[in-house]
């Protein structure tokens, strides 16, 4: 146990701190794990249920409770898992080919006016 006041008020900051990295890793893990679960059964929103990982591993690597390195290794995992599903499902399936929307004509800006010439 700690002695000096300055040794208690440090232990009190490292049960706090413990405690919010605990709560972020449950927090990404949480959404890594229902991304997997949603590839593997096909689910509807497994774009939503992504970006919702994405975001909670950026928070955990931001908070230092994850290395940044580790996160940037489980968003590509996840997001090869997404692409191959999504392939393999778009094999199964086509798509209905969408009409091709006509193009704007680009507005041209009038011409800048030249400033008069002094002599």
């Amino acid at each position: 146990m700690p002695v000096t006041k300055s040794a208690k008020r440090a232990l009190r900051v490292a049960h706090r701190r413990h405690e919010e990295n605990l709560e972020t890793k449950a927090m990404y893990k949480k959404a890594v794990k229902a991304v997997r679960k949603a590839v593997e059964t096909s689910a509807s929103n497994v774009s939503e249920l992504f970006s919702t990982a994405q975001s909670a591993l950026d928070t955990a690597a931001k908070r230092k409770t994850l290395h940044r390195n580790k996160a940037a290794r489980l968003k590509s995992r996840l997001a090869k898992k997404l692409n191959a599903e999504g392939a393999s499902t778009a094999a199964a399936a086509p798509k209905a080919k969408k009409a091709a929307a006509p193009k704007k004509a680009a507005a041209k800006k009038p011409a800048a006016k030249k400033a008069a010439a002094k002599k």
